[in-house]
């Protein structure tokens, strides 16, 4: 028969170093993202606005396409009053009588407007043509410069992301390590924590008497269960996981030596 291999649960004070494993691990990764500034921001926001001004001159050029159609028009309205002008002015020569004159004379009268009519609408839209292609080329030479201040931060990004993509890579695949090694409750107490707190901080050892980042004194007796480590210990004031600083110390060097390869 079979035995059953029973996993051996980690001890606190195996938790609390992986738990300050990973704090360090992810403290390097945060450094990392803050070179990083505002570009990433930056970049997407110019991005969004290069795609604002792309689409503001598609929609100049359907303008401008739609009054060059309406344009044609007109000229086809303006052939087709010329042909009747044409034809009641011949038919003028066939007339029985002044009424059937007068009546072929209106409608001359009328294609004459319709043309006048038809040339005015030309003028208007043309004039609209050449505001939009005015508008347009300012929107376009506006692009450009967007364009050219977009490859420019694009770059800065590039060289920075280059620059630490190895070492990023490395560190996320050890944080996910660490992050295995703690169970589920632990390591979403880590992850609430960090994520209410402006530095990142989770974990955090003791030095001169307080937390680091705290100017609160812990008690002699709470200090000296830190050192035991036999249980996980929160700052009462911040809420971050305590560890000692020999503890914090080991770690460090650590981590150091693996980063370093």
């Amino acid at each position: 028969m079979a035995k059953i291999v029973q996993q051996k649960e980690a001890s606190v004070e195996e938790k609390l170093r992986a738990l300050y494993d990973l704090q360090l691990i992810d403290s390097r990764l945060d450094e990392i993202r803050n070179t990083r500034g505002e570009l990433p921001l930056e970049v997407e926001d110019l991005s969004d606005d290069v795609v604002q001004m792309e689409t503001r001159i598609s929609k100049i050029d359907e303008e401008i396409a739609e009054l060059d159609a309406e344009i044609k028009l007109k000229k086809e309205a303006i052939k087709n009053s010329e042909a009747l002008m044409k034809k009641y002015t011949k038919q003028q020569d066939n007339v029985r009588n002044n009424r059937e004159f007068d009546s072929l004379s209106k409608e001359v009268e009328y294609q004459e407007l319709e043309i006048q009519l038809s040339e005015k609408r030309i003028k208007e839209f043309g004039a609209k043509i050449d505001h939009k292609n005015q508008v347009k080329e300012e929107a376009t030479s506006k692009l450009d410069g967007m364009k050219n201040h977009l490859g420019h931060k694009k770059s800065e990004l590039d060289a920075i992301v280059k620059e630490t993509e190895k070492e990023e890579e490395f560190l996320l695949k050890k944080s996910e390590e660490f992050s295995l090694a703690l169970d589920e409750r632990l390591l979403n107490a880590y992850k609430r924590i960090r994520s209410n707190v402006k530095n990142g901080l989770a974990v955090v050892p003791v030095h001169r008497d307080a937390s680091v980042g705290s100017f609160f004194t812990i008690p002699p007796q709470r200090q000296m269960d830190i050192a035991q480590r036999k249980k996980i210990i929160s700052d009462e004031h911040s809420g971050r996981i305590l560890v000692d600083g020999e503890l914090a110390q080991e770690e460090k060097e650590k981590i150091e030596a693996l980063l370093k390869g």
